[in-house]
């Protein structure tokens, strides 16, 4: 692929200017003014109607299962109108909890063409947790797979407002399992529930406004009970916008202009995630792309289907990326088809864009930074950028501002006067037409976190002159160790340099008058590789005084992570307390 032959200023200036499809304009919502995209669509389900266009497009490949665009049209307008018949109206609640799957696909589709808004439960929740969700959500119908039916079964009595489940078959060939029946909760087969499909089936006539709601999604919950983030339509669309113009400024920067491939994706983020559901599903979707799917994710199979469906787009949390290069098969495939490797969402090592070069020559790598709270993307980099600055994660895509602010501010908005300068670190604020209006039913956490269309994303950043963003570390894993605070992800690059270690972490325990203590995480490569007299020896020259761990615990398996495979510290932090490694 040919590498950058326009500046990516250059590329922005061109694309954003006056008449061209991302020129930008001034909006005010609620008396708070953005600045944001003046094209693109007006809601998500203008997205669903244009998607016809495709029509023999392929549109998701999920284990032997294959659907056209227009096909899935049919399915997700069949699947708004049942929603309807079932007593949905706008604004009611529809929750999906289920794996990567099409009919997953069809129902988001739908229930956003019924004006319902959807809830996307983790997958991965225990019962109590998706009863909560449930709860919570107030969701009237909920669709969901064997598995999760199977787990849910016994909260049925303690779920307060819902009158539908929908369950999808582990087996396409056959009907779905539903067990028992209930007293208050109906509960159908997916196609039982769906019925006919007629091949001129259109949407409900529902009135969408961009400021109605769209989705809540449930921010990850490693510290605390997961907390609903209320996308508007707006919100949602601004950012399928942001990921394609990102794309388009990667494309061109490259020279790769009309000439970029059309997208396959393998999709290795659920859906239940901010970012599988924008970056992924949606902005696939209006790109008339197609979407790889897999049950579960497994570095072998997922290599095997790149070469298989000539997977274009592969990526998700570092993470993935890492674990694809280091699979013993992967010079056994044929991966010529990959063009882009993207990912965010977690600390990145900075010899990775390097490494993908040298392994996938023609792919250009990004990596991109956002929250559930800002619906996903804030900031990306790509290319010979991204290879000039590995530890960046980018500019802010035009419709965002960001702001870095000391961490003991404590007011309403970040004005000029007490923002950070160049290069210093303080919490990163961002404001946009893509930050969420709230979270669910909760004002106190809403008003802590929203303020003036500002939110407080929690991340230590800095900015350079460049306006490149630098994210240092989360406030909530920073460490403060005898008044020095210490920045784990700082420790956890110089630690992961060691050839003998796989993985790592750094949390901070309690320690009386230290205030906490810095405590090491690491899992080896292969037992016995590295000794912790080794490790620390290592680590010492690398680090500050205050920043080296008074412990180092060699964990025998990987460390424990979330669906969107960040680490779960928490779990560590208790595991820790009990000795319990």
């Amino acid at each position: 692929m040919p590498r950058s032959v326009r500046s990516l200023h250059e590329v922005r200036t061109a694309l954003t200017a006056r008449g061209q499809f991302f020129e930008t304009t001034a909006v005010d919502v609620d008396g708070v003014h953005f600045t944001s995209w003046k094209n693109g669509p007006s809601n998500l389900v203008e997205i669903l109607l244009h998607s016809r266009e495709y029509a023999s497009r392929e549109f998701i490949v999920h284990e032997g299962q294959r659907l056209t665009y227009r096909e899935h049209f049919d399915v997700a307008a069949t699947m708004a109108r049942r929603l309807v018949e079932h007593g949905v109206e706008p604004g009611d609640r529809v929750a999906i909890a289920a794996r990567n799957l099409p009919q997953g696909v069809a129902t988001w589709w739908g229930a956003l063409g019924a004006g319902a808004v959807v809830a996307p439960l983790n997958a991965w929740w225990t019962s109590e947790e998706l009863a909560y969700g449930l709860n919570d959500s107030g969701a009237k119908v909920l669709v969901l797979d064997e598995e999760r039916l199977a787990r849910l079964r016994k909260q049925f009595n303690n779920i307060k407002h819902l009158r539908h489940i929908v369950v999808i078959s582990d087996d396409p060939a056959h009907p779905a399992d539903l067990g028992k029946p209930h007293d208050v909760i109906s509960l159908w087969g997916y196609r039982e529930f769906l019925g006919d499909v007629a091949p001129d089936v259109t949407l409900p006539v529902v009135a969408i406004d961009p400021d109605d709601d769209a989705t809540i999604f449930y921010t990850a919950g490693t510290t605390a009970k997961p907390k609903g983030a209320v996308a508007t339509h707006r919100n949602s669309v601004v950012s399928v916008m942001s990921f394609t113009f990102a794309n388009e400024c990667r494309n061109l920067a490259a020279g790769v202009g009309d000439g970029a491939p059309r997208e396959i994706s393998l999709l290795n983020i659920p859906l239940f995630h901010v970012t599988g559901a924008l970056a992924g599903l949606v902005a696939t979707t209006a790109a008339g792309g197609t979407l790889v799917t897999m049950r579960h994710f497994d570095a072998g199979r997922a290599l095997a289907l790149i070469e298989r469906e000539r997977v274009t787009t592969v990526g998700g949390v570092p993470t993935i990326v890492q674990q694809l290069l280091a699979h013993p098969d992967f010079k056994k495939h044929d991966l010529s088809s990959v063009r882009y490797v993207s990912y965010g969402g977690a600390p990145v090592p900075e010899d990775l864009p390097a490494r993908i070069s040298s392994a996938l020559p023609r792919a250009l790598a990004s990596n991109g930074y956002g929250l559930t709270e800002t619906s996903a993307l804030v900031a990306q980099i790509s290319g010979d950028e991204y290879l000039a600055h590995p530890a960046s994660c980018g500019t802010p895509v035009p419709v965002c501002e960001v702001a870095i602010v000391p961490e003991s501010f404590d007011g309403r908005e970040p004005t000029p006067e007490v923002r950070c300068a160049t290069d210093e670190a303080g919490e990163l604020w961002v404001k946009g037409p893509n930050v969420v209006r709230g979270y669910w039913h909760k004002p106190q956490a809403t008003s802590q976190s929203f303020s003036q269309g500002w939110v407080r994303t929690g991340d230590i950043a800095r900015v350079d002159a460049e306006g490149l963003v630098y994210i240092v570390d989360r406030s909530k894993d920073m460490i403060i160790h005898r008044g020095e605070n210490v920045y784990p992800s700082v420790v956890e690059a110089e630690l992961t340099q060691h050839p003998a270690v796989a993985e790592c972490a750094v949390i901070g325990l309690p320690h009386g008058e230290d205030g906490e203590e810095v405590i090491a995480v690491v899992v080896l490569r292969e037992e016995g590789l590295a000794s912790v007299p080794q490790l620390a020896d290592f680590l010492r020259p690398r680090v500050a005084t205050f920043e080296m761990p008074s412990r180092f615990y060699v964990r025998p398996f990987a460390l424990p992570r979330n669906a969107q495979l960040k680490v779960l510290k928490r779990e560590l932090r208790e595991a820790l307390s009990h000795e319990a490694f």
